[in-house]
C-alpha cells in the first residue's frame, strides 16, 4: 500500500507540442463543430416551424439531430478549450461526465436508429395501418423508451466503472476520456464486471442490429414490389437517408470496438477515435440535408421567413 497512488486527474494526448499548430487544430475543430452545431439546429427548428413535417418519422429525426448536438458536445468543447489553453489536463470528475455522457448518447442512437427503422417498415409495408400504429402517444414513448435506455445503460458501465480509485498512469493517449484507456487503470475486479457488463449488452446490441436488418430486407422486397416506378423511387428517397445514417453508426461502432490502441501510435489512436465520435454527427445534417426535399425546403423557408422577407407567407410543403 505504500506504493499505491489515487489519480484524481488525467492528462490527455495532444497533436502536436507546436503551439502554432495547437491554435491551428483548435480552430478548425471549432469550424467543425459549428457547422455541425448550426446544421442539428436548423434541421430542429425547421421541424419545429413546419407544420406539415409534424409527423414521426420528422419526430424521430428532430430526437436524433438533438442526440448529434449532444454527443460531439461531449468531447470537441474541452479539446478546443484545451488547445487554446495549451493544457492538456482533465479532472476525474469531468472524466466520469465524459465516460458517462459518451456511453449515454450511444446506445440512445441506436434506440432511436430501430425506432425510426420501425416507423418505415410500418409506412412501407403496411401503409393503410400507419396512422393506427404510429400515434403520437407511441412516437414519445418510443424516443423516450430511447433516452431512458440509454441512460440506463450508462449509468451501470460509469457507475461500476468509477465505484474504487484509479492508480498507476494518468496518461491518456486520447484527446478525451476514452473507455479502453480508463479501464487501464482500474481496479481488477472492475475490469472484471466491466468486462461482464460488456458481454451482456453486446448481446443486446446484436439483436437489435439483427431486428434493423430483417426490417430493412422486408422494406426493400416491398419497395422492389411497388408497380410505379415514382413510388419506387420515394419510397427508396424516404429510406436511404436513415439507411446511410445506420451504415456510417455501424461503421463508426466497428472502429471503436475493434481497433487495438496496442498496436497503433498516439497520433492513429486519436484519428481513429474522432472517426468515430466526431465524424457520425457532422455527417448525418449532411446526409439528410442532400437526400431529404422536404428538410431542405423547410430549411428554405424558416430562413427566408426569418432574415431575408420577414412575414412574407410562403406555400406550404406537401408531404
Amino acid at each position: 500500500m505504500g506504493n499505491f497512488s489515487v489519480i484524481t486527474e488525467f492528462f490527455l494526448m495532444e497533436f502536436s507540442s507546436m503551439r502554432e499548430l495547437q491554435v491551428l487544430h483548435a480552430l478548425l475543430f471549432l469550424l467543425i463543430y459549428l457547422v455541425a452545431l448550426m446544421g442539428n439546429l436548423l434541421t430542429i427548428a425547421a421541424i419545429i416551424t413546419e407544420p406539415h413535417l409534424h409527423y414521426p418519422m420528422y419526430f424521430f429525426l428532430s430526437n436524433l439531430s438533438l442526440l448529434d448536438i449532444c454527443t460531439i458536445s461531449v468531447t470537441l468543447p474541452k479539446f478546443i478549450v484545451n488547445s487554446l489553453c495549451g493544457t492538456q489536463s482533465l479532472s476525474l470528475f469531468d472524466c466520469a461526465a465524459q465516460i458517462f455522457f459518451s456511453l449515454f448518447f450511444g446506445p440512445t442512437e441506436l434506440a432511436l436508429l430501430v425506432a425510426m427503422s420501425y416507423d418505415r417498415f410500418v409506412a412501407i409495408c403496411h401503409p393503410l395501418h400507419y396512422g393506427i400504429i404510429m400515434t403520437p402517444a407511441r412516437c414519445v414513448w418510443a424516443a423516450a423508451g430511447s433516452w431512458l435506455s440509454g441512460l440506463i445503460y450508462s449509468a451501470l458501465h460509469t457507475g461500476n466503472m468509477f465505484r474504487l480509485p484509479f492508480s498507476g498512469s494518468n496518461v491518456i493517449h486520447q484527446f478525451f476520456c476514452d473507455v479502453p484507456h480508463v479501464l487501464k487503470v482500474s481496479a481488477s475486479d472492475v475490469f472484471h464486471a466491466e468486462f461482464i457488463l460488456i458481454v451482456v449488452s453486446l448481446c443486446f446490441f446484436l439483436c437489435c442490429f439483427a431486428f434493423l436488418i430483417i426490417t430493412y430486407v422486408h422494406i426493400l422486397s416491398s419497395v422492389l414490389k411497388i408497380p410505379s416506378v415514382e413510388g419506387c423511387h420515394k419510397a427508396i428517397s424516404t429510406c436511404s437517408p436513415q439507411l446511410m445514417i445506420l451504415i456510417l453508426f455501424v461503421i463508426s461502432i466497428m472502429i471503436s470496438v475493434l481497433k487495438d490502441t496496442s498496436d497503433t501510435s498516439p497520433i492513429e489512436n486519436i484519428l481513429l477515435a474522432m472517426a468515430y465520435t466526431i465524424l457520425p454527427p457532422f455527417m448525418n445534417r449532411i446526409i439528410y440535408s442532400l437526400r431529404n426535399q422536404n428538410i431542405k425546403v423547410a430549411m428554405g423557408k424558416m430562413i427566408r421567413r426569418t432574415f431575408i422577407f420577414p412575414g412574407k407567407k410562403y406555400p406550404s410543403l406537401k408531404t
